[in-house]
């Protein structure tokens, strides 16, 4: 079938194999040609298919010829109908770690269950016998409790007081005003429960328990700061109260571990165009200034180059990790430079629908969201029949 990007509000309906498989082969290039990295051997990404954990199973394999597992939880095609596009970019990584001679398997399923916790731990005793690092990087907007049952809804919506301020329908290139209503506590709790810590300790402590974890194992999750422009509406609001759940949680995890001297870190990565990001009022157009700023400087980076300079430069460089006062690894030290922030506050005071062109970089965040569903790269016929029904051979 031929496919084209079909948008419903902040969500593409469709997603392209060979352009998901363009964007996997780029990364690995990418990756590649930085050279190796003497890292982790043995490696499970938990949310492995997009974003910063699709770019964590291509730097642990390709950078670090790693053995990996990658969990995810994506909608597999039907003939006339397209998968996700977490699928087909899995599908087209481990073809390629195949290719390589390198160990992939994945397991397509809710990764916050009991039950794929379990088929993910019987396939690590059965083929790699323990782990060295454990990267957790799952995004999703609900999770059913294995232990209540309970389904809890993340919300995004600040604490306190209304919010209102700018954002761009990145479509249209629209900027508007909107107010975003406070939270209350069940709010707060709900989002918590979603985006918190508690499964990613639920995964180290099941690992644990059943001897998979390596002596000096290392498990990294993935979290955002951002700059006081976004802070009502993210940091301080229900999702950083998430966020603060699961950077403490690092702590718990590491006391957990000292008896095989493993360690947990959390991770500040970049502001970056992903999907969820997309649908948070005020990201878009805060994003589209940043990248501005940050590609006249020559220091803008996607998640592949985020994740291979934490790769390279923080987590296996030789040295002692370098952590903030809150023991933090910070690969967002480029984004919150105060010459950036300054830039893009300023920016942000003049941006309006007429002038956003000129200011911000809008057509490369809709490249790049066009990037996450296989849309708009180079040396594919978008116009070609292309075969929507592509397996992932090792799906266990």
């Amino acid at each position: 079938m031929i496919i084209e990007p079909r948008m419903r509000g902040f969500i593409c309906l469709t997603s392209h194999p060979e352009g998901c498989e363009q964007n996997v082969k780029n990364q690995i290039a990418y990756v590649q040609s930085k050279g190796p990295i003497d890292g982790a051997k043995k490696v499970l990404v938990i949310g492995a298919s997009t974003g910063f954990g699709l770019a964590s199973r291509i730097t642990s394999a390709f950078g670090s010829d790693a053995a990996t597992i990658g969990v995810f939880f994506e909608k597999p095609p039907l003939e006339g109908k397209p998968g996700s596009p977490g699928w087909y970019n899995s599908a087209a990584f481990e073809k390629e770690a195949h290719k390589a001679g390198l160990y992939a398997k994945s397991i397509n399923g809710d990764a916050f269950s009991n039950e794929i916790k379990k088929q993910t731990l019987d396939l690590i005793k059965a083929d790699l016998g323990q782990i060295d690092l454990i990267i957790y990087s799952l995004a999703s907007p609900v999770r059913i409790h294995p232990v209540t049952g309970v389904l809890h809804r993340s919300v995004l919506k600040p604490i306190g007081s209304t919010f209102t301020n700018k954002t761009v329908d990145f479509h249209t290139g629209i900027v508007s005003e909107i107010s975003i209503e406070p939270c209350n506590e069940e709010d707060i709790a709900n989002t918590v429960a979603v985006m918190g810590g508690e499964d990613w300790a639920m995964w180290i402590d099941a690992l644990k328990s059943e001897n998979l974890l390596a002596p000096g194992a290392t498990t990294v999750a993935y979290s955002y700061i951002g700059p006081s422009l976004t802070e009502a509406v993210y940091r301080k609001g229900t999702i950083g109260r998430a966020k603060d759940h699961l950077e403490a949680t690092a702590f718990s995890i590491s006391d957990s571990l000292k008896d095989i001297k493993g360690k947990a870190f959390v991770s500040v990565n970049k502001a970056l165009v992903t999907q969820a990001s997309s649908a948070i009022p005020v990201i878009p157009l805060y994003i589209s200034l940043l990248y501005k700023i940050m590609k006249e400087e020559g220091i803008h980076e996607g998640c592949i180059e985020q994740i291979q300079r934490l790769y390279q430069d923080r987590l296996y460089s030789g040295n002692e990790i370098p952590v903030d006062e809150n023991g933090r690894i910070r690969i967002d030290d480029w984004e919150m430079r105060e010459d950036v922030q300054a830039k893009v506050a300023k920016l942000w005071l003049e941006a309006t629908t007429e002038t956003l062109p000129q200011l911000g970089d809008l057509a490369g965040y809709k490249q790049d969201f066009l990037n996450l569903f296989g849309f708009g790269f180079e040396g594919v016929d978008y116009l070609a029949d292309t075969n929507e029904v592509v397996r992932i051979s090792s799906i266990a």
